[in-house]
Formats: C-alpha cells, structure tokens, sequence
C-alpha cells in the first residue's frame, strides 16, 4: 500500500522537472551562447556574455538600483507597518475599520495599483500635483516619474504601500500573542512605552520580524511589476532592476543568451544574500 502511494507523486514529480528544472538546464546552456530567442542554430561563446555584462556596467547598473529598491523597501515597509500594528493594536475605536483600510491595498494586484499610481504622479493633471498646485506650489518642473533622480523611489515608495497591509497583519498577529502579565510586570517595574517596546515586545515578534523581513526582501530582490509598469525601466536606465533587465534584454533586444547569464548571476545573488538573511535571523530568533 505504501509502494503504491508513491506512484500518485509522480505526475506532480514529472511536472516539476519539465517546468522547473529543464529550463533552468536550458538557462545554463543558453548563457554560454548567442542564442536570440527565435532562430534555432546558436553558437557557444563561452563566457562572452558574462564578461560583456561586466565591461557595459549593465549588470552593476541594476544590480545598484535592485540593492537600493531593496534596502529601502525592506527598512522603511517594517518600519512603518510596526509602527501601524502597534497603533492598531491599542484599544481606541475603530480599530477593526482601521485595520481593514490598511490592508485594502495588498487586495489589488501590482497591475491596478501600478496604473493608479501613474496617475497619482501624473506631471499636469495628477493628484499630488493638482493637490500641490491649490495649495500655491509651482507644480511646473514636477515630475515623479519624470524625473531620473526620483523615479526609482517614487516606485519604492508604491512597493511600500502595497505591500504595508500584509506586513501590518503579519506584525499584528505576533503582537496578539504577547502575554499580557508581561506587560504588565514591566508596567509595575516601571518600564515606560519605549522600554516596554524594546524589552518585551520586540523580542517576542522575532518569529514575525523574520517573516516580515524575509517577504520583503525576496519581493525587494526579484522587483519587476512597477518599473514594467509604471516607467518602463526609464527615464533612462534609472529604474533598471535586475529582473527588468533579464526581461529588456530578452524580449526586447532579443538577447536572449545575455539574458541567460544575467538570471544566472541574478538567481546566484538572490540565493545569498536571502540565505544570509534568513541564517542570521533564525539565530537572533533562536537566541530571543
């Protein structure tokens, strides 16, 4: 009988390696050749492609604009959503209302609220400008996405927003289970807000810190939909992260074997710098 259940976990073993591994096989050799995507005769150049993306700065290009997308998304998006389940979880009216507004964003998907936002920051007609306009601003040289020194963090800023609900509900939740006779104890020992925070609080959301973290920084890493989106990877190349231009490269210039080798070398990044991370917040939640 158990022989026999193995034979039910081969459909889903063989759908695995056809769409998982094969073309990660494919990935490897198609790096190491000319390959455009469309003709079926490609030759092998070694490792040209890989050496070619170092000599353009184009890997160094996206790989700075990924870190920085990154980096922000995940300090401030942690920051703020503590912040908003710690108000949200005082006692004061309206919290339930509160805490369904907050998530109301993660409901839609990057293709609406990356097409929202674009109007949001709309340079004539948008809603910030038009906002800053009644209130006497010059409105003439704004340009959010526009702009090559603010379109990346404009679109930082729409990662933050979509993503603040999920990170709020996940902190939350941890909040919830902190005992109350703890705070309370450190109540009648005198500890104020911050320390009760510092102390206690934080300590026992390090389950939830690691979660949090680890979310953000893989939806900070692999970042697409809004610079797809929203500026087209522009103005420029200010918006190029790495996936963006594994996707340009590809589909666009059709290179396809240069593509090859910026997944690899982005899929190599990736899988370290989110295996550092997660190692070390276990062991700062193991050592909580």
């Amino acid at each position: 009988m158990k022989k026999t259940m193995y034979f039910f976990a081969i459909p889903a073993l063989v759908f695995y390696l056809i769409f998982w591994i094969f073309p990660i096989l494919k990935l490897f050799q198609y790096s190491v050749t000319d390959y455009n995507g469309f003709s079926p005769d490609f030759n092998y150049i070694g490792l040209d492609n890989f050496k070619d993306l170092f000599a353009s700065g184009t890997l160094g290009t996206s790989l700075w604009h990924t870190i920085l997308y990154t980096v922000i998304s995940v300090a401030l998006g942690n920051l703020i959503g503590l912040a908003l389940a710690l108000m949200l979880n005082m006692n004061i009216r309206g919290k339930g209302f509160y805490r369904s507004i907050s998530y109301i964003p993660t409901l839609f998907s990057a293709i609406v609220v990356g097409f929202i936002w674009s109007y949001v920051y709309m340079p004539d007609s948008g809603m910030i400008t038009t906002l800053l306009s009644k209130i006497g601003f010059n409105t003439e040289n704004i340009n959010f996405l526009g702009n090559y020194s603010t379109a990346l963090y404009s679109i930082i800023f729409v990662e933050i927003w979509k993503n603040i609900g999920t990170t709020m509900i996940i902190f939350l939740a941890g909040l919830q289970t902190v005992p109350k006779d703890l705070l309370e104890a450190g109540e009648i020992d005198g500890c104020g807000p911050w320390r009760l925070l510092r102390n206690i609080k934080l300590p026992l959301l390090a389950t939830s810190v690691t979660i949090n973290i680890t979310l953000s920084l893989i939806n900070g890493l692999k970042a697409f939909d809004f610079p797809f989106i929203m500026t087209s990877g522009g103005p420029g190349t200010s918006t190029n992260t790495l996936i963006f231009s594994i996707y340009k490269m590809a589909f666009t210039e059709q290179m396809f074997g240069k593509a090859s080798a910026l997944g690899i070398l982005s899929f190599l990044f990736i899988m370290v710098i989110t295996g550092i991370f997660v190692l070390n917040m276990n062991k700062r939640e193991v050592s909580a």
